[in-house]
């Protein structure tokens, strides 16, 4: 069962997937601290290295790497709280895949017949100077020919 709280965390990007694993004694003394709220973690996390407790025991009892706490030290120190707040990581959906490329590999099919993306690739390399893997074709196109809600 969830509460609002937790739907609130999870909508933002704040919630923290292993809170059972925060072993400081902030999170478990007081209602004020919760080891879900990643935010509120990383930040006390941060703040206990800038008291001068090592990294490897900061990260150990907040739930974290030793290259997370650093990273969030770094992103702290940079962008203050709002670095702290994990980034979805990588690309943003099929950026190589464009709707030039689907297009074009339609009308290679429609001139050539049925093609597979292993033999649609090398094509599309040498046409539009991009490098796709046939599974991230195979995606596109699918999502191009899949029936709409």
């Amino acid at each position: 069962m969830t509460d609002e709280k937790t739907d609130r965390l999870r909508q933002s990007g704040t919630l923290n997937p292993r809170p059972d694993i925060v072993t400081d004694a902030l999170f478990h003394d007081s209602a004020f601290f919760d080891p879900r709220d990643l935010l509120q973690v990383r930040y006390e996390m941060v703040r206990c290295t800038v008291r001068g407790v090592p990294l490897k025991e900061a990260a150990s009892r907040f739930g974290a790497s030793v290259p997370t706490c650093v990273r969030a030290n770094r992103a702290f120190r940079e962008n203050g709280l709002q670095g702290l707040i994990a980034q979805r990581r990588g690309p943003r959906g099929a950026h190589k895949v464009t709707p030039e490329i689907l297009a074009f590999v339609q009308q290679y099919r429609a001139e050539h017949g049925p093609l597979g993306s292993r033999r649609l690739v090398p094509l599309i390399e040498t046409r539009f100077g991009v490098r796709i893997h046939p599974r991230s074709l195979d995606k596109a196109l699918a999502k191009k020919t899949a029936r709409p809600r």
